[in-house]
Order: C-alpha cells, then sequence, then structure tokens
C-alpha cells in the first residue's frame, strides 16, 4: 500500500470512528493544512490540525482514483472529485497537505 492510500485509509478510519487526535498524529509536529476552493483553513502545526478536524468534522469517506505518492486524485463517497498534494517528511509524516475540491 502506497504512503498515500495508507492516509486515505486513516482519513477514512477517523470518519467513521471520530478519532481525530489519532489521524492528527500522522501529520509532522510543524505541518501545515490548505484547501483551495473553500474558505478553510491554512492550518499550522499537529494540534491546529487536530482542532479544525475536530470541530469541523467530515462526514464523507474518499476513495482513490489515482494513487500518487505526492499528488493524488480522490472521490468523495458523496460523488464530488478533488486532488490532494501532500508533501512528506523525512519521518513518514505529512508535512504539508493541499486539497483541492473540483
Amino acid at each position: 500500500m502506497s504512503r498515500t492510500a495508507d492516509h486515505v485509509a486513516a482519513f477514512n478510519r477517523a470518519v467513521t470512528t471520530r478519532d481525530w487526535d489519532t489521524f492528527a498524529e500522522r501529520f509532522a509536529v510543524d505541518a501545515t493544512m490548505r484547501f483551495t476552493g473553500i474558505p478553510v483553513g491554512p492550518f499550522e502545526g499537529r494540534t491546529a490540525i487536530a482542532a479544525a478536524y475536530r470541530e469541523n468534522p467530515p462526514d464523507e469517506t474518499m476513495t482513490l482514483v489515482g494513487d500518487g505518492d505526492e499528488v493524488a486524485r480522490f472521490r468523495w463517497s458523496g460523488g464530488g472529485t478533488g486532488t490532494m498534494e501532500l508533501l512528506w517528511a523525512p519521518d513518514g509524516t505529512v508535512q504539508a497537505l493541499t486539497v483541492s475540491f473540483d
């Protein structure tokens, strides 16, 4: 399983369990998370990322449409699509995540 596929699987588990703190551990301590196309964020740091997910949790899971290690297309369970751009830290955590919606 690729790092991106593993990240999406962890995201989907968090959607169903609402355990966003465990999911946030996948991010580097000083990670950034940005969204394009919606007025949310950016979020700086693991603590802020975890809080963002807890305060406004997604309710849809996602499926990878194309599996790239740094750029991947996805489809929400509700039908929307988008792209994730991931930058990986040397320890395998997510250093930066940018999510764009179509």
